[in-house]
C-alpha cells in the first residue's frame, strides 16, 4: 500500500490539512507565507496573486454551487406547493360528489394534472378494480404512497390506461374493509415527481377513504 505523503518535519499531509482547516485565519495573518508556497497554477506575476486567483476561483464555484442547491430546493418548494393546491382542488370535489368512485377517475386526472386515475382493492368494491390478494403489501408495504417509473404490472392496476403510466404513484386509501389504492398515472414527471414529497398524496388517500365511508 502506497504510503500517504508526508510533509519535511514527518507530519502526514492530511494532518497539515487538518490543522489548517481549524486555524483558517493562520495564512490570512501571515500573507508573506504565500511566497514560500508552490502555487496550484503557475501564471506569470507573484505568487501571492496566484494563490489569490485560485482562491477566487475556488469560492466562486463554492458560491456557484450553493446557488444552484437553493435553486433546487426553491424549485421543489415550489413543486410541492402546487401539488398540495392540486390536491385541495381533488378534495373539495370529493366532499361534492354524489358518487366518490366516478369523482376520482373522471374528475381526479384534471384536477391533479395526471392522465388517468382509478382505485383498486383486493376484495369486491363498489368502483374499485379487482385487483389479487396480497398487492398492496407487496407494493406499499407499510408506505402510504409509492412513487414508481414504467411499472412492469402497469397493466394490473391501470388496465387500458398502462400504456400512459410512464410515472405512477400508488396511494393507500386506508379503513376498514378490503386493502384498497388510489393508482395514479402520467406520462410527464412533473405531474408525479417524488421530490414534491407525499404527504399532500397522503392526505388524498385518507379523504378517498373518508368519502367512501371507509
Amino acid at each position: 500500500m502506497a504510503q500517504a505523503p508526508r510533509a519535511a518535519d514527518g507530519l502526514a499531509a492530511a494532518e497539515v490539512a487538518a490543522w489548517l482547516r481549524a486555524h483558517p485565519r493562520f495564512l490570512a495573518e501571515r500573507p508573506e507565507l504565500y511566497r514560500w508556497l508552490a502555487p496550484p497554477e503557475r501564471v506569470h506575476g507573484e505568487r501571492l496573486a496566484d494563490h489569490m486567483a485560485a482562491m477566487l476561483r475556488a469560492e466562486r464555484a463554492h458560491a456557484a454551487a450553493m446557488a444552484e442547491r437553493a435553486d433546487g430546493v426553491l424549485a421543489a418548494g415550489r413543486a410541492a406547493a402546487g401539488l398540495a393546491a392540486r390536491v385541495q382542488e381533488a378534495v373539495l370535489a370529493l366532499i361534492a360528489a354524489a358518487n366518490p368512485a366516478d369523482c376520482v377517475t373522471l374528475e381526479f386526472p384534471a384536477l391533479l394534472a395526471v392522465d388517468a386515475a382509478s382505485l383498486c382493492a383486493e376484495g369486491r368494491f363498489f368502483g374499485a378494480r379487482l385487483v389479487p390478494a396480497g398487492t398492496l403489501a407487496r407494493l406499499l408495504g407499510g408506505r402510504a404512497v409509492l412513487f414508481r417509473e414504467s411499472p412492469d404490472d402497469a397493466p394490473a392496476l391501470h388496465a387500458e390506461a398502462a400504456e400512459l403510466a410512464a410515472h405512477e404513484a400508488l396511494v393507500r386509501i386506508p379503513g376498514e374493509g378490503p386493502p384498497a389504492m388510489l393508482a395514479l398515472v402520467a406520462r410527464e414527471q412533473a405531474a408525479l415527481d417524488p421530490a414534491q414529497g407525499s404527504g399532500p398524496l397522503a392526505f388524498l388517500g385518507r379523504a378517498v377513504a373518508a368519502a367512501l365511508g371507509r
